[in-house]
């Protein structure tokens, strides 16, 4: 961890396949969600490669019950190894705003077991942004809850 990241790790009872699978299926990201913020996928099709925006309702209590819509590109697509996306705005995916931050996944095999590594970076968030909101915006533990969920999702599916 560094002063503009966080990162937990988890092991999960599941191959590296199973766990991707389920990180590249924005249906079950409300599930995996460990803020509470997640709601449905709008887009409705699986990731598959990098530069594919898939959309996100979301709702956060925080600031007054704001209901509203992120737009994720895909950054990384490295089945069954990495996965991550780069939350932004707008209407017409061609001309999106992306904040700086991102998620990442990254799963390292051992068999028959996988380690998860969940990475949140701040790292490219304009100042202007920094002076709106204060980064990370949330509690280091929602990574620790995240992966915890994603667990019991696999779990489920398997």
């Amino acid at each position: 961890m560094t002063d503009e990241t966080m990162s937990t790790a988890l092991i999960i009872d599941a191959p590296a396949e199973a766990v991707f699978a389920v990180l590249s299926d924005p249906s079950t990201h409300q599930a995996i969600d460990g803020t509470g913020w997640v709601r449905e996928s709008l887009s409705g099709e699986p990731l598959a490669e990098v530069g594919q925006i898939f959309r996100m309702a979301m709702y956060h209590k925080n600031f007054g019950g704001m209901h509203y819509e992120v737009a994720n590109r895909v950054e990384v697509f490295d089945p069954p190894r990495a996965i991550a996306w780069l939350p932004g705005e707008g209407d017409d995916d061609a001309d999106l705003r992306f904040g700086g931050w991102f998620w990442r996944y990254d799963l390292e095999q051992m068999s028959p077991r996988t380690r998860v590594t969940l990475t949140y970076d701040w790292s490219a968030v304009p100042g202007i942004l920094r002076e709106e909101i204060q980064f990370p915006p949330f509690d280091p533990q929602h990574l620790d809850n995240s992966l915890k969920h994603l667990d019991e999702v696999v779990r489920d599916q398997m």
